[in-house]
This record gives structure tokens, sequence and C-alpha cells, in this order.
């Protein structure tokens, strides 16, 4: 049998292990992380579609309360822990619920030299879309997840990652997606320092 999740429906992709900032206003949601935080219980992040709820989600754990507002809203800090997919849709709340089942990597480990390929084309990105972030260690753990949250991706992208029950295969993924992406930012980067500079694209 699955388990029946509290649902806070957005239109990101949380991974595991990485920080997700939110505020809360909806008065449902003010509900749903009143009680989760009441009851020290998670809740489940998963991406709002136009054709409807992602499939695969990943719990979100409250790790702070940032500021309470006198209205009720609320900034909180909250970091992913576990992925799920979803099995049957429960709308008995104020908010939605779900039945879900929860699942790890069926093979965790790479080889080094892929760690360390996905490693360096993500400080290229970043240097070249002059983004500060911080370099993941290379022994990290999951550091597919790591490589991939901060920066602002295609949301298809990462939610493909976040279903891949393979760090190998995510890397894969991230190396391709990443050896294709530095050299177009590149291009994109160059015409707009000459378009800054000159007043034309080229």
């Amino acid at each position: 049998m699955g388990q029946l999740l509290p649902l806070f429906p957005l239109d990101v992709v949380l991974f595991p292990g990485t920080p997700l900032p939110l505020h809360v206003f909806e008065p449902r949601y003010k509900e749903l992380i009143g009680e989760c935080l009441k009851d020290k219980i998670p809740f489940g992040v998963v991406r709002a579609q136009e054709e409807g709820l992602a499939e695969v989600g990943c719990t979100a754990e409250i790790v702070d309360v940032a500021k309470r507002y006198d209205d009720g809203r609320m900034d909180i800090v909250t970091a992913g822990r576990r992925r799920f997919e979803l099995v049957e849709l429960n709308e008995e709340r104020n908010y939605l619920q779900a039945e879900v089942m929860f699942f790890d990597d069926e093979s965790s480990e790479a080889p080094k030299e892929k760690v360390e390929r996905a490693v360096q084309l993500y400080s290229e990105l970043a240097s070249v879309v002059g983004a500060e972030v911080e370099t993941p260690e290379a022994q990290g753990p999951l550091i597919s997840f790591q490589i991939a949250a901060p920066l602002p991706l295609d949301l298809d992208f990462k939610q493909t990652l976040l279903a891949m029950r393979s760090e190998d295969q995510r890397l894969v993924a991230i190396i391709e997606y990443f050896e294709a992406l530095v050299p177009k930012m590149r291009r994109v980067m160059h015409v707009r320092q000459r378009a800054g500079g000159n007043g034309h694209a080229l």
C-alpha cells in the first residue's frame, strides 16, 4: 500500500538534498504547512503542468520558518528528501493529497570520470552565464542532483532527471545536455556583449 502524502503543486522540480524556500500565502497551503509543522511530517512537491501533475515528485522537509506574518502567511525553508510516484489523488481535504510510492536509485554508483566531467561542465556553464554557484564536491552523494538544481535548466529536463533511477544515467544525460548547452550559451553571451558594447548584435 502507498502512503498518503499532502501535496504542494508548484511550477518547479525539487531534487533530494537541495533547498527550496517558499512563501506560503494561500489559505489551503497555510493549513497544509501548519499541519506539517504540528505533526513534524514532510509534504510532497510535485510539478504542476498544463496537462496535470507530473507523475514523480519529491518530499520536502521544513527545516526553518524564516518569518511569520500577522495574516498567517509564512516564509519557510525546505529541503528535498525522498522521491515518490503518484498512485492516486485524494481530494478529501482543502489541499490535495495523494497515495504515493517511494523509490530510490536501483544503481547509485557512477564512474569517476563521468562525475568529474559533469562537474567541469557545470562550472563552465555557471562561469559563462555569470551565475554565482558553489561547485559541488566530486565525491558527494547524488551529485547529479546537486549539479542540476541551482541552474535555471529546462523543467522538462529536470523532471526527466528526477524520475531516473540510476546516478550513472543521470550523469550521462547531464553531460550530453551541458555539452550542447555550454557552446550555445557562449554564443548567446558573446552576442549580448557585442550588442551592449556598440549597439549592434553582430
